[in-house]
């Protein structure tokens, strides 16, 4: 018998199969053969969620959970943080190693001669009501670009997937900024290619009177290292959404819509923005102790803490904590670093939370840094965005230039009615 095997007996008829195993899995396609009889469609897997369904083969990001590992192309991310730079990481992440500084200059290049947007863009912006929020202006206008760039759609043409990576990685940033500073009720502010990538985003968000904007060495290093924190985080909700999309060969611009609008719900993107509520209702650090009680009780839930994949600390959210100290020394202390500080000891000394490991996630401290920055609750998911954008188009690329790539078309299984006939509604 081959080692690398499964042997299923399928009790329902006494026959038995063997199925090779590859890298821990099966193919699902290979649990067809296992039938009743000529009418059966065969046996499939119910996995809601797809929590124990690889639903590809990537080299781009691994993730043990148990461990609290992270990896870029097999750069751990606690290297890449301390010493690389975003557009640094991003190179890593589409090409799959880092660049030399030749190509590192030349992919800089690339980028910051994308920044601006057509000028069609800010019209089709002020469409939106005065206080729309950013996230959705963003997953709208990242799709209208596919318009304006409309051989977008030769995807399989690699220099033409090029110009777009370019174009998504550049005008991310611009994007959001524009659709902050329409919330605002703000002029939109320039792309300043002088500045580095964090630098202009913040100059675009933050600029105001002065002739130019001068961004603070601490936080543009800080926001730097989020991004590259948010980069890529293997199957995740989004990515899989841009995967799947990406799946029926639409261009770029569409794909990345579906993932940010993915991106855009409370569970994904917006869970920094839970954690900031839990702490304000928590309110001061004597309350701590009441409000684990209630975690117990399960009367509420421990935000910022837990991870469908981390059973460990989340690597990035030791690495955010150290970042949230650089931002203080520069912005002041946001109080509410001392209630999440004080709520994480006492957490990870309490069997409850490290018997159902239980451990902070990136969610935990970001959210209070971007407050201590100015920057609003609405534009979190926004920032999330522009960080995974690299990662996304990574994976969109990947996927495309994978042979076993199909069209994304789960199975369901049908518990509705049998055949039943029309009745006229006079007779119902």
């Amino acid at each position: 018998m081959a080692k690398d095997t499964l042997s299923i007996t399928d009790n329902r008829t006494g026959k038995s199969y063997e199925l090779p195993v590859e890298h821990g899995t099966i193919r699902a396609l290979d649990l067809r053969q296992i039938k009743t009889g000529p009418d059966d469609f065969g046996l499939m897997t119910y996995d809601p969620g797809l929590t124990n369904t690889a639903s590809c083969k990537s080299t781009v990001t691994m993730v043990d959970g148990d461990n609290g590992i992270l990896r870029y192309r097999g750069y751990p991310i606690e290297q890449l943080a301390e010493r690389g730079t975003f557009l640094e990481t991003a190179y890593l992440l589409v090409h799959g190693e880092l660049p030399t500084q030749s190509e590192l200059e030349e992919w800089q290049y690339n980028i910051v001669h994308h920044t601006f947007i057509h000028e069609n863009v800010k019209k089709f912006m002020d469409g939106f009501r005065y206080d729309a929020h950013p996230m959705g202006v963003f997953v709208s206008t990242i799709a209208a670009l596919s318009t304006f760039y409309r051989e977008a759609k030769q995807i399989h043409d690699a220099e033409c997937r090029k110009h777009q990576i370019h174009r998504l990685i550049a005008k991310a940033p611009t994007l959001a900024a524009f659709a902050y500073r329409h919330m605002s009720g703000m002029p939109y502010a320039y792309p300043d290619n002088d500045l580095s990538y964090t630098g202009n985003f913040l100059s675009m968000m933050f600029k105001t009177t002065e002739a130019k904007y001068e961004p603070n060495p601490a936080l543009e290093r800080a926001l730097d290292v989020l991004f590259i924190l948010h980069a890529d985080h293997e199957q995740n909700c989004s990515t899989n959404a841009m995967r799947a999309v990406g799946s029926s060969a639409v261009d770029p611009y569409s794909a990345m819509a579906a993932a940010a609008a993915a991106l855009y719900g409370p569970l994904h993107g917006g869970a920094n923005e839970m954690v900031l509520t839990m702490l304000r209702e928590i309110g001061s650090v004597k309350n701590i102790p009441a409000h684990i009680e209630r975690v117990k009780n399960k009367e509420v839930r421990l935000m910022g803490f837990g991870h469908r994949v981390y059973k460990n600390y989340d690597p990035r959210a030791q690495i955010v904590k150290e970042v949230a100290e650089t931002v203080f020394e520069v912005t002041g202390r946001n109080p509410l670093i001392d209630i999440a500080l004080e709520l994480e000891r006492i957490a990870l000394e309490d069997e409850y939370f490290l018997s159902h490991k239980l451990y902070p996630n990136v969610d935990f401290y970001s959210g209070i840094i971007y407050e201590a920055m100015k920057i609003p609750i609405p534009m979190y998911p926004v920032l999330f965005a522009i960080g995974r954008t690299p990662g996304w188009l990574a994976q969109w690329q990947e996927s495309l230039e994978d042979p076993d790539l199909r069209i994304v078309r789960p199975r369901q299984i049908y518990l509705g009615e049998g055949e039943r006939q029309y009745v006229p509604i006079d007779q119902r």
